[in-house]
C-alpha cells in the first residue's frame, strides 16, 4: 500500500479532530494532532509560570522539555516529561496558551521536526492551522475545513460541557474570535488557507457527511478511498 500524506487544516472548532480520527480509522493511518503539541508547551509553560507571550521565557524551558506522542489502543496520548497531559490541556486557558506559544519562532522550530518525522516515518493525517501551508507543503493531500462561527462554538461549547467544564457560548465564542485573530495575524506561520487546499466547510453536515465528503476528496486526489 503507498504512502499517503493528509494535511488537514481549519479553524477552531470545525471538528478537525473528530474528522481526522475517523480518517485515520476508515484508511487504516497514524493520526497526528499537532494542536496537542502546541497545547503540552503552553502547559508547561503554565507549569514553570512563564509568560506564553515571550520568547525569552519560553525559549530556554524548551531544552528541558520532552514531548512524545503515542497511540494507546488506538487513541493518541501526549506525554510531557513522562507525564501523560490528558484532558488537561483541553481547556479553554489551553487553547489561549497554544495560540500564544505558536506565535513563538522557536516553538515552532522545535515541534516542526517532530511533525515532519511522522510524516517520513509513516501513512498520516495530521490537523492544525499551518500544516498544509508549512508543516507539510508536499502533502498528497490538502483539506481545510471551516464552517461558521455560531457553529464552531456552539460544538466547542457541548464538547467543553460534556467535559465538565463550566462555559458559555458566549464565553467560548468570544474566545474562539480572540483566538482566530490571534492565529491569522500572527507574523510567523499565520493560519490561512493553503491555496492549493479544497475547503469542506460541514456548517450544515453532520460528522458522518463531513467524513463522507472529505473521503471523496481524498479518492479525488489520490484514487485511494475507504475500500483501498
Amino acid at each position: 500500500m503507498d504512502k499517503i500524506v493528509i494535511a488537514l487544516d481549519g479553524p477552531s472548532g470545525a471538528g478537525k479532530s473528530s474528522l481526522a480520527k475517523q480518517i485515520s480509522k476508515r484508511l487504516g493511518i497514524v493520526y497526528l494532532d499537532t494542536g496537542a503539541l502546541y497545547r503540552t508547551v503552553g502547559l508547561y509553560a503554565k507549569k514553570m509560570s512563564a509568560d506564553p507571550h515571550d520568547e525569552k521565557a519560553v525559549e530556554p524551558l524548551l531544552g528541558t522539555l520532552d514531548i512524545d506522542v503515542l497511540i494507546e489502543d488506538g487513541v493518541q496520548q501526549v506525554y510531557l516529561n513522562g507525564e501523560c497531559v490528558g484532558d488537561a490541556i483541553r481547556t479553554p486557558e489551553m487553547s489561549m496558551y497554544a495560540s500564544a506559544v505558536s506565535a513563538l519562532p522557536s516553538v515552532r522550530a522545535f515541534l516542526l521536526e517532530t511533525q515532519r518525522g511522522f510524516a517520513r516515518r509513516s501513512s498520516v493525517i495530521m490537523d492544525g492551522r499551518d500544516i498544509g501551508s508549512v508543516v507539510l507543503p508536499d502533502a498528497d493531500v490538502k483539506i481545510y475545513l471551516t464552517a461558521s462561527d455560531e457553529v464552531r462554538a456552539m460544538r466547542r461549547t457541548k464538547e467543553l460541557l460534556a467535559k465538565g467544564q463550566n462555559v458559555t457560548f458566549e464565553e467560548v465564542l468570544s474566545d474562539m474570535k480572540k483566538r482566530d485573530h490571534a492565529d491569522s495575524t500572527r507574523a510567523v506561520a499565520p493560519a490561512i488557507k493553503p491555496e492549493d487546499a479544497v475547503t469542506l466547510d460541514n456548517s450544515e453536515l453532520d460528522e458522518e457527511g463531513t467524513v463522507k465528503r472529505a473521503l471523496e476528496i481524498i479518492e479525488e486526489k489520490t484514487g485511494r478511498g475507504s475500500g483501498q
